[in-house]
């Protein structure tokens, strides 16, 4: 998947600065993709030269001019276009796991470590979804908003988001275990 298409999904809430952008792939499209800032400005710049987005000026006094950048047609043809495709398949790249798998001939106690921050990593993501959601339902029970919002894909990505989290925590706690029973094993020998 393109960064474009990210920002264009994102863009279906209404125009937004570039600022306001990073805010947001920070706060909830981080849950399914990860761009820096300059990754985001040097993709919209590409994105409005293609017509995808429009950007508009507007002027602040004591604040450099900002610009706002609204889905075109094109854009949305695009978006549409994109969501036609079937997706590829996911490929997992992390270097934890490398770690993991040379654990037996590694540094245990760094790796052990490793784990453990991984997992309050996904404990705080955990909290800030929980916020997010909360502020998703604005008071709402679940099924409210599934029924009566405009969009329910901002929810259900951050539902996968939830789940990933959920599922690094039991699988960190998994092989935390598993790690501790395997030293206190050599160290009996």
């Amino acid at each position: 998947m393109a960064l474009r298409n990210a920002l264009l999904a994102t863009l279906l809430d209404g125009e937004a600065s570039g600022y306001d952008l990073a805010k947001t792939f920070d706060a909830s499209v981080a849950n399914f993709w990860m761009a820096t800032p300059q990754q985001l400005y040097r993709e919209l710049d590409r994105m409005a030269s293609e017509g995808l987005i429009e950007a508009t000026v507007v002027r602040q006094e004591r604040r450099p001019d900002k610009r706002l950048f609204a889905l075109t047609q094109a854009g949305r043809r695009a978006l549409y276009d994109f969501t036609a495709a079937a997706p590829r398949p996911t490929a997992i790249r992390d270097e934890l796991l490398v770690k993991l798998q040379a654990v037996d001939e590694g540094d245990g106690p760094a790796v052990r470590t490793a784990v453990e921050e991984r997992i309050e990593r996904a404990r705080a993501k955990l909290a800030r979804y929980e916020r997010l959601r909360l502020r998703l339902l604005d008071g709402r029970t679940e099924e409210e908003h599934l029924t009566r919002s405009e969009r329910v894909g901002p929810y259900l990505t951050l539902l996968g988001g939830i789940e990933f989290e959920e599922a690094t925590v039991r699988w960190g706690e998994q092989v935390l275990a598993i790690l501790r029973r395997r030293a206190t094993a050599r160290e009996s020998r």
